[in-house]
């Protein structure tokens, strides 16, 4: 449709698993879940609740009746206690004991919780095969020297693959977070009104073992070990933030990397991948515009300003519940977990399909390396019996004059030639150029990515050996 607005991260971004998860099908399917595990539940503990009726509600679990409950809620105006009589109409057997002694929360709430686990669950296998993927990048060009930069300035070189151990340190941690929520993720279970249980207390005549009972038996029919403790109406919201968090450390990681892989677009060194029929410029047709990553740091700002959206929700809940969380969740949670899907999609990809240009990161590499050799020139001339401080001022003098050359003149880098030509230093240009071996200037970049990927990395990613690798094709 053409004439009505529809998310740009369902209709461009994210993938179809994840927009099925946020969908009213998947919502109301659960719902459907959920009394039956209550129906289950309450038959079990002695309640008028008949196997039959069970299995009547079993027989339609699917197949829901969407018109009939569209048609309830015009009258009634209210969706679940809708989706109550249209799974009545299909279960007249049953009609009597759907929701028996539950609150609508029982089943909005519980599903939000059903629905998070799962998207936390595909976002956990999109941040392994983004490690991986980035694991055969480091490793490929572990051994590759580069300049490296702190404020954006040149420094001591680096390696290339060194460089890409720290985008995976980052997402090991947001990996890390991921399996920390999963594993205390929690539901509701059945509380009531105001969390006390007063309706089940009273359908078991009093009974408080069954009451806590009940909460056990669903989380167990539903997959969960556990319900949370105590609530008030609903969950407290500050389960949505602690999970929101987790998004927002992943859009973070993936802007810090989208932000490198678009300076070393810029200095040609590092490319995204380009497709051979892609335009960069609607007016400059030369251009290879880093888009993907130009996008993930879009989508990442989003998700990284969303998070304050559960944030303040939880904050400002009143008492055991207040409704003006209702429209806010159905907006900021399944926003973020549709960029986080989108985010993810272009990380694989660009990780999959970086393209990288070794004799241009060689040659900046050369332009830069005198400077940083000064240290190792001075301690050689030093060893044949110079002046240390007389040497060092001699070096600061040629660094300055070769730097003004350079940035004043638009001239090549001729500070071996300066020093070669300084009878203090006692060394000829050959020897000078014979020392300029970048591989002699990078420290243990190399050691220390082979053991990164061959422990850390490697550790952390043990538990998913049976998990396929993902790859993603970015197609807008």
């Amino acid at each position: 449709m053409r004439d009505t607005y529809e998310s740009p991260l369902s209709s461009r971004y994210a993938d179809k698993e994840m927009k099925y998860l946020f969908s009213p099908d998947k919502k109301f399917r659960t719902w459907r879940r959920l009394w039956i595990a209550l129906a289950e539940a309450e038959n079990e503990l002695g309640l008028d609740v008949t196997k039959e009726q069970i299995e009547e509600l079993k027989a339609h679990a699917d197949d829901i009746n969407y018109e009939v409950a569209e048609e309830r809620e015009k009258i009634v105006r209210h969706d679940v206690m809708s989706h109550v009589y249209a799974y009545g109409v299909q279960c007249p057997g049953a009609k009597g004991i759907i929701h028996l002694g539950a609150t609508s929360c029982y089943v909005g709430d519980n599903t939000d919780v059903i629905i998070m686990t799962e998207a936390l669950r595909i976002v956990e296998k999109k941040l392994v095969s983004t490690i991986r993927l980035l694991s055969q990048f480091a490793d490929k060009y572990k051994a590759l020297p580069t300049l490296a930069f702190t404020h954006f300035q040149p420094a001591q070189p680096t390696t290339v693959g060194k460089r890409a151990t720290l985008w995976i340190q980052d997402l090991l941690m947001d990996l890390e977070d991921v399996k920390y929520v999963l594993s205390n993720m929690k539901l509701l279970g059945c509380k009531g009104t105001t969390g006390t249980q007063a309706s089940f207390l009273e359908l078991f005549d009093g009974d408080h073992e069954k009451c806590k009972e009940i909460d056990k038996l669903i989380a167990k029919k539903m997959g969960y070990s556990e319900c949370f403790a105590v609530s008030g109406q609903t969950y407290s919201r500050k389960l949505d933030s602690r999970v929101l968090n987790v998004l927002a450390g992943i859009a973070q990681s993936a802007s810090k990397f989208s932000n490198d892989i678009r300076l070393l677009q810029h200095l040609k060194e590092v490319e995204e991948p380009f497709e051979k029929t892609q335009i960069g410029s609607s007016a400059m047709a030369y251009k290879r515009n880093p888009m993907r990553s130009e996008r993930m740091a879009s989508l990442a700002r989003y998700v990284m300003a969303d998070v304050l959206n559960p944030y303040i929700t939880a904050a400002t809940q009143w008492f055991e519940r207040t409704l003006d969380d209702s429209a806010n969740k159905r907006l900021s949670i399944p926003e973020a977990f549709l960029a986080v899907d989108a985010i993810l999609n272009l990380y694989m990809n660009v990780s999959n399909g970086l393209v990288v240009y070794d004799k241009v990161i060689t040659a900046h590499l050369k332009k830069e390396l005198p400077f940083m050799a000064t240290e190792n020139i001075m301690m050689d001339a030093v060893k044949k019996g110079g002046d240390r401080q007389e040497l060092h001022e001699k070096i600061r003098t040629h660094s300055m004059a070769a730097s003004a050359v350079i940035k004043q003149d638009g001239g090549e880098n001729d500070l071996l030639e300066r020093i070669a030509g300084d009878p203090a230093f006692g060394v000829t240009l050959s020897e000078l150029e014979a020392i300029l071996q970048p591989e002699k200037y990078v420290g243990r970049a190399p050691q220390q990515t082979e053991d990164f990927l061959g422990t850390t990395v490697k550790e952390a990613l043990a538990e998913y050996e049976a998990m396929e690798t993902e790859t993603a094709e970015i197609n807008i």
